[in-house]
């Protein structure tokens, strides 16, 4: 094995300024800037530190660190829990970061960024959207369907006897002549009826039908409650498009986020927290960032690959 001292040095530094920041006085960060800018090396090794440090793994080791140390211990080690588990990731990252499974189950897969029209073979129409998998299997006697991950605008054709039959996580919807949408995130699916009606099947022969207007997400523990489906702005990516209203910030770089080929990284925790309204065309993200850093007045920088709010 060949061994990169410089990027396995610049990846310890990343792993120490993610620790560093979380309470950083305002000369820090400006140490901070000076060694993100110093190199290449330095940007990407932070980049793929933060991915992997606010990924739901680590997070989870983190919180089963906690359950298992003793409470004296727990404030001195804290600090530490985040990165010990970073390292034991960034080991395994290559085989659990990859989309290999899916690219031999997948019928069609869809880029960051990108979306993509289907017409399936019983003329139904399918648009997916960015980071998605999806698969099909129509015939004389059945039509059936799988969504791997990602999310997904069904236009289903209702000139069959037959149903459509769609597999999304730990539901199965059955719908015919209908518009909906389908996102699965994380093992939560989320399900939206822009018209027509959907039966959904989850666990426990679990069943909910839902009309137009309606969606609800379901996840490990079955059924969410019924909400009132706001198509403009819930469905407004189908348009190419992504609104917000009265949103924290957040929220809305998580959903940038799915877009951006790269890393979004805010280090400023009270920014996270102002409420922003808009409506952005995403076909450039990168635009949509700047633009929000304009609106809440925080300073921006850009690296290949990497943005950081402050």
């Amino acid at each position: 094995m060949t061994e990169h001292p410089a990027t396995d040095s610049a990846m310890d530094q990343a792993l120490d300024w993610l620790i560093r920041l979380e309470c950083a006085s305002a000369g820090e960060r400006l140490e901070f800037e000076q060694w993100l800018g110093a190199s290449t090396a330095n940007a990407q090794a932070f980049a793929r530190a933060s991915a992997v440090w606010n990924s739901a793994a680590v997070n989870q080791a983190a919180k089963q660190l906690d359950t298992v140390t003793p409470r004296s211990w727990r404030a001195r080690l804290r600090p530490f829990f985040k990165p010990m588990a970073a390292v034991a990731v960034i080991l395994v990252g290559v085989f659990t970061f990859t989309n290999l499974p899916l690219r031999l189950e997948a019928d069609h897969l869809t880029v960051v960024g990108e979306r993509q029209r289907l017409e399936l073979d019983d003329g139904s129409k399918v648009l997916l959207n960015t980071n998605t998998a999806f698969s099909s299997h129509i015939d004389k006697v059945q039509r059936e369907a799988r969504l791997y991950q990602g999310e997904a605008f069904f236009q289903v054709n209702g000139s069959r006897q037959q149903p459509l039959e769609l597999q999304a996580g730990p539901v199965r919807a059955t719908v015919r002549d209908t518009d909906f949408a389908v996102r699965l995130l994380d093992g939560v699916a989320q399900v939206q009826v822009q018209r027509g009606n959907v039966d959904l099947l989850g666990g426990g022969d679990a069943r909910v039908r839902l009309s137009a207007g309606d969606s609800i997400r379901i996840g490990p523990k079955g059924f969410g409650q019924r909400q009132h489906l706001d198509a403009q702005k819930d469905l407004a990516w189908v348009q190419g498009r992504l609104v917000f209203e009265n949103c924290p910030l957040s929220q809305v770089l998580d959903e940038l986020r799915r877009y951006y080929p790269g890393w979004i990284v805010n280090t400023n925790e009270q920014l996270a927290k102002v409420e922003v309204t808009g409506n952005y065309r995403l076909e450039n993200p990168l635009d949509v960032v700047r633009s929000l850093a304009h609106i809440t007045s925080a300073s921006m920088r850009e690296y290949p690959a990497l943005v950081i709010l402050n």
